[in-house]
């Protein structure tokens, strides 16, 4: 009996130590967008939703979530894949007018380095050296910082633009 016993549990043995664990990404390795918050130009303190706001970059079209929409905040992807993104963002303050469209360029320019997060969630992109420049401002006044060190998560804003 214990003869026949012996081959079963080296099977046994043999089937279960050879499964692996299966690999979900737990964790949250996403690589972070631009938190970009707009502000009163006048009283600073006090955040201004953006009327009908679109937002597109030169070599994407228009981001969905964000074509003719009213904001004060939005979180927009930065191209991993270059050092630089261009922006523009257009406000229009009265529905249906293209004569009132107010277009500015909002340039971010970084470096990237990658971060190896798990087997399991890959890697994901953290922006270094991160600079911000604005250009054909029609109806952004003015925003802060000019720079930050590093963008690596997406838990409170990194820009403020006052309009």
């Amino acid at each position: 009996m214990i003869k026949k016993l012996i081959p079963f549990l080296l099977l046994t043995i043999a089937i279960f130590s050879a499964c692996e664990k299966d690999d979900f990404c737990l964790q949250n390795p996403v690589t972070p967008k631009l938190i970009i918050t707009f502000y009163d130009e006048t009283n600073r303190e006090t955040s201004k939703n953006v009327q009908r706001l679109s937002i597109w970059s030169g070599t994407k079209d228009t981001i969905a979530q964000y074509t003719s929409v009213t904001q004060d905040s939005i979180a927009i992807p930065l191209n991993s894949l270059t050092e630089e993104t261009v922006y523009s963002l257009k406000k229009n303050a009265t529905n249906g007018s293209t004569a009132a469209n107010e277009i500015a360029t909002f340039t971010i320019k970084y470096n990237t380095e990658q971060e190896f997060v798990s087997r399991s969630c890959g890697f994901k992109v953290i922006f270094n050296n991160v600079s911000f420049s604005s250009e054909n401002n029609t109806w952004i006044t003015d925003f802060t910082p000019a720079t930050i060190t590093n963008l690596n998560d997406q838990t409170t804003a990194h820009v403020q633009i006052f309009h």
